[in-house]
């Protein structure tokens, strides 16, 4: 059997579908240059029953296809089982133009520690080998290593296959934001989204938006302007994927949604719409999110949701307090006292500020006194000042109430 066309469809789609081989049959030329550039075909030939198998996650339906003793089959059933054949032996029947693949599968599927040698190698397959590089040295805390070998990798890539390039700039995105160069994060994140718009890499291309709006909104604290472009890029994020397709990006989406509405300042009556908007995105998250999966995840997101609803505009404004009363206290359970005090404070300070709201003020007063207490102790006076001002704005309310009765 003739060996695989190159440039090969390697690496842009992610494990085990991406790095099969294709046949080198000639009718499959069509398929493999929409590969190159992220397109899966709209129909699959007999010939890749086990790629399109592979792709739906039936790995052991794929390797029930790949019977043949040819090269090609053999490198695929490595791919889905990397125990089934010996490394050397597959290296040799290969070839030495593709033997680096094994080495690069190897490494990719944790089952050799062996950093692939990019040495001699041009195209897609210098481009995989510098990207397992990059890996291991952010393993090292090598972040400048990282770069040097995903640009390298990148100009690789980028004249044969345009979704490994796409795939690789959020990859060396990553790594930019690891070395703390936010501003090449953006571009990189810029360029690989351009490349996989548009593309069958749908979930690759969410996960690069989310990324790039998580960049934008952590330099919002220093430019507030930045959250309306984060903003923009959780959408498209949300636009790609849906819950059952990617429930950890579709939570983070909607979650950091919710938060950059929620930092976006409330300048006229319109914009209190935004509040709206920002509860449902967080009640999305809390669909996946839960107490005893994501603890950490579920903790912050309902504390956001909780005081998105003592300030949410309503006709339904007593039910919204009281349900943030009772987020506040699912909270207080995990960010407990001895675990947690500042944390714990500060859930006490907003259930305390709700609770006065509903005009239930010895509650209220005692969950305020306490996180008070909390806050002097650790030295944390702004929000013992806070406190101390929700305190006596809650006294005079009584005190008039009492007045007028």
């Amino acid at each position: 059997m003739a060996e695989p066309r190159r440039p090969l469809p390697f690496g842009a789609f992610p494990l085990p579908f991406g790095f099969l081989l294709l046949p080198p049959e000639r009718e499959l030329e069509p398929i493999r240059e929409g590969l190159l550039a992220g397109r899966l075909p709209a129909a699959w030939p007999p010939a890749l029953r086990p790629h399109e198998l592979a792709l739906a996650g039936d790995d052991a339906a794929a390797l029930r296809e790949l019977a043949g003793d040819d090269a090609v089959s053999r490198f695929n059933r490595f791919v889905l089982d990397p125990d089934s054949a010996d490394p050397s032996e597959l290296r040799a029947a290969l070839g030495a133009e593709l033997a680096p693949l094994v080495d690069v599968v190897a490494f990719a599927t944790g089952r050799s520690d062996a950093v692939p040698d990019a040495s001699g190698l041009t195209g897609e397959l210098a481009a995989m080998a510098l990207a397992a590089q990059a890996v291991a040295a952010l393993a090292a805390d090598d972040s400048a290593g990282a770069v040097s070998r995903l640009n390298r990798a990148i100009e690789a890539a980028a004249p044969v296959s345009s979704a490994l390039a796409g795939v690789l700039h959020g990859a060396i995105a990553q790594a930019h934001k690891h070395a703390g160069a936010p501003a090449a994060a953006i571009e990189h994140l810029t360029a690989g989204i351009g490349l996989l718009s548009g593309t069958d890499l749908a979930l690759g291309c969410a996960e690069q938006h989310v990324e790039l709006a998580a960049t934008y909104q952590e330099l919002a604290a220093d430019r507030p302007e930045l959250v309306t472009r984060a903003v923009h890029h959780y959408h498209c994020a949300l636009q790609l994927v849906t819950r059952e397709q990617a429930p950890e990006l579709y939570a983070a989406a909607h979650a950091n949604l919710g938060t950059a509405y929620l930092t976006m300042p409330m300048v006229e009556a319109s914009d209190q719409l935004r509040l709206g908007v920002a509860i449902g995105s967080l009640r999305a998250a809390l669909t996946v999110y839960e107490r005893h999966t994501h603890p950490r995840q579920w903790s912050s997101v309902q504390l956001n949701l909780a005081n998105a609803l003592v300030y949410a505009p309503s006709t339904h404004r007593g039910d919204n307090l009281v349900e943030a009363v009772e987020l506040y206290e699912a909270v207080l359970a995990v960010r407990d006292r001895d675990r947690d005090p500042l944390g714990h404070a500060r859930v006490l300070a907003n259930q305390g500020n709700a609770l006065a709201h509903l005009g239930m003020f010895e509650h209220a007063r005692g969950k305020l006194v306490e996180a008070r207490f909390i806050f002097e102790e650790f030295h944390e006076y702004d929000a013992v000042t806070t406190v101390r001002g929700l305190l006596d704005e809650m006294a005079r309310t009584a005190t008039k109430a009492n007045a007028d009765a």
